[in-house]
């Protein structure tokens, strides 16, 4: 039997088919979001999300958008709620150069389990180097991983 992974969506994720699609990357993170979506409807991934993304996404003044990140959310097998543990390793992550809501974030997904953490982010990748949580673009996430776990 397969271990099926855990993976984490940020806010960026999300909202992507919302940007401007005539932008090739953008359009390319588009499509691999919606892979991932295909992915996690069949399964072979578990989304986990958080009272972070949540509370976020409540800030969003588009109706459009914040129904349709409350609508993919809510596939979500795990929601993780801000506790101490999230908050002490969090303000670790800012202390190594991680902005104050991707901190929250990511420490959602590691303590969650998370394999992987994805967003569109690149400051966010360049500045994250923890074993056990690989934080990736999604569209790098669909060439490297998904071939693997299947």
């Amino acid at each position: 039997m397969r271990k099926v992974v855990k993976i984490y969506l940020d806010t960026s994720v999300f909202n992507r088919p919302f940007d401007d699609q005539t932008q090739p990357r953008i359009w390319l993170e588009t499509l691999a979001f919606s892979v991932i979506l295909q992915m996690i409807e069949e399964k072979r991934v578990i989304l986990v999300s958080s009272s972070v993304l949540a509370y976020e996404n409540s800030r969003n003044p588009f109706d459009v958008r914040r129904q349709w990140v409350e609508d993919c959310s809510s596939l979500a097998h795990t929601v993780e709620t801000v506790n101490t543990s999230v908050l002490h390793r969090a303000q670790v992550l800012e202390q190594q150069g991680v902005k104050a809501a991707d901190a929250l974030h990511v420490a959602c997904a590691e303590i969650a389990g998370c394999a992987y953490f994805l967003t569109c982010d690149d400051h966010l990748i360049r500045k994250y180097h923890e074993p056990d949580l690989q934080v990736l673009n999604p569209v790098d996430f669909v060439l490297r991983v998904v071939g693997r776990i299947q």
